[in-house]
């Protein structure tokens, strides 16, 4: 059966094309700076929110309309794996992303929870097969049971990380029966809501020693898909660990985790964290870090993960140029929808219609980035605004071979007043915008 209403697989139609179920920007086989959009941006459809959301909100019920939820228990995880494999033909999408939890239910016991995530995985491995869809990445819920109301790898409770570690195990177990290409660790619960009962140091240990036990057991099974974090700065935890890019930076610096782990980056995260997306990005990449995204946006008038379809265009044409000057690209990484449609677009097609929005949001941004990469532009406002360490007493900053006793005496030697040029921002931006309308 169709769960999307036999919708036919959406085609590149250009931007004058008045076809709803059509992509206006996105033509996967346009080859822009050496590759083709598909290559660029790798997309990804998110299990969670495409299949296992119901509409909710802290204030509503569900009000999605979802033709697998006449079904229960492992009969609803198998239509949700069929609906998935269903819309990733229509998107034409080569990827998709899950928590354990998403793709089976728990049971009553560990064992019969894992003997319903080995079935699933069974059901997932044999449509990976027959259709050449791939899985970017897996993950473990550790933040909706009860059990983890402390945190997982940073409970205060010994049985809860032996749980999580238990968990993880399997999912890396699955990850490499899968072929996953990385495997994220988000640490939902992973922070504390108040210092008086919590010991920062032990726990920030604990998540590190849980960390290396990772990285240890996929080395011993083999699994060689890339280690990510993903930052988050609050919700559901009052204060996350993994505040953001460089707060997780420093803590695989301390921890001895920086060659194992690379970051994967979402823009609602970066809003909540008070950054754009594209500062996340660039601190991860200008630190060799940046591994991999989540593709959506939040709404700035309210304080918390909305996880919208990403359709700001500034916004996605500026994590495009840092995607494009980062070293490889996406690399192994790739551009996962973390998205879902509103409470008020609760019909199937509206998933279909989103995730559209969202492809040709990227393509867009791809197409103007390009365009701002093979002109300099930002090139040639930096060698500019940078000019004076090219040269002179700049150079020798630059080099080392400057120090304080130097500085001082050309300091002395050079009374007169310091002029500096203006930073033109106003037309920076005006310069974008005209990129934005014309590349």
């Amino acid at each position: 059966m169709s769960y999307f209403d036999n919708i036919q697989p959406v085609n590149y139609e250009g931007p004058t094309s008045t076809n709803p179920l059509s992509f206006k920007f996105y033509n996967p086989d346009q080859v822009i700076l050496g590759k083709t959009m598909r290559e660029h941006m790798r997309f990804a459809v998110a299990y969670w929110h495409s299949f296992s959301a119901n509409g909710s909100d802290p204030f509503g019920a569900g009000t999605n309309i979802r033709a697998w939820d006449k079904y229960d228990g492992l009969e609803l995880a198998k239509a949700r794996v069929d609906a998935c494999f269903e819309l990733l033909n229509i998107l034409g999408v080569d990827y998709f992303a899950f928590h354990d939890r998403d793709i089976a239910p728990e049971g009553n016991t560990l064992q019969e929870t894992n003997a319903n995530l080995d079935e699933i995985v069974g059901l997932i491995k044999d449509k990976m097969a027959s259709t050449g869809k791939k899985l970017l990445w897996n993950t473990a819920n550790m933040f909706t049971n009860p059990r983890f109301v402390h945190g997982a790898a940073t409970s205060n409770n010994a049985e809860v990380f032996a749980y999580a570690a238990a968990q993880v195990k399997k999912a890396l177990d699955h990850a490499k029966e899968l072929g996953s290409e990385n495997y994220v660790f988000w640490g939902g619960r992973e922070g504390y809501e108040t210092l008086l009962n919590t010991d920062l140091g032990l726990e920030l240990d604990n998540l590190a020693r849980f960390l290396h036990m990772a990285v240890a057991y996929a080395k011993e099974i083999g699994y060689t898909g890339q280690f990510l974090i993903e930052p988050k700065p609050k919700e559901p935890s009052k204060h996350q660990y993994d505040f953001d890019a460089a707060t997780t930076l420093s803590f695989l610096q301390k921890y001895d985790l920086l060659p194992y782990f690379k970051l994967n980056l979402e823009a609602n995260h970066a809003t909540l964290a008070g950054h754009t997306f594209e500062h996340e990005l660039r601190v991860a990449r200008v630190n060799g870090i940046l591994g991999s995204i989540d593709a959506n946006q939040g709404d700035l008038l309210l304080g918390w993960d909305t996880d919208e379809f990403p359709t700001d265009l500034y916004s996605t044409t500026m994590a495009m140029y840092e995607i494009l000057l980062n070293e490889g690209g996406i690399g192994r990484g790739g551009v996962n929808f973390d998205a879902k449609v509103r409470r008020t677009s609760f019909e199937p097609i509206d998933v279909v219609y989103a995730h559209i929005a969202g492809m040709d949001a990227f393509a867009r941004g791809l197409q103007v980035a390009a365009k701002l990469i093979e002109d300099k532009v930002f090139d040639n406002i930096l060698d500019t605004r940078y000019g004076s360490f090219k040269s002179g007493i700049g150079a020798d900053i630059v080099s080392g071979k400057a120090d304080f006793k130097s500085l001082e005496a050309y300091a002395l030697e050079n009374n007169a007043p310091i002029v500096n040029q203006s930073g033109r921002l106003e037309l920076i931006k005006a310069t974008v915008n005209q990129y934005l309308l014309n590349a």
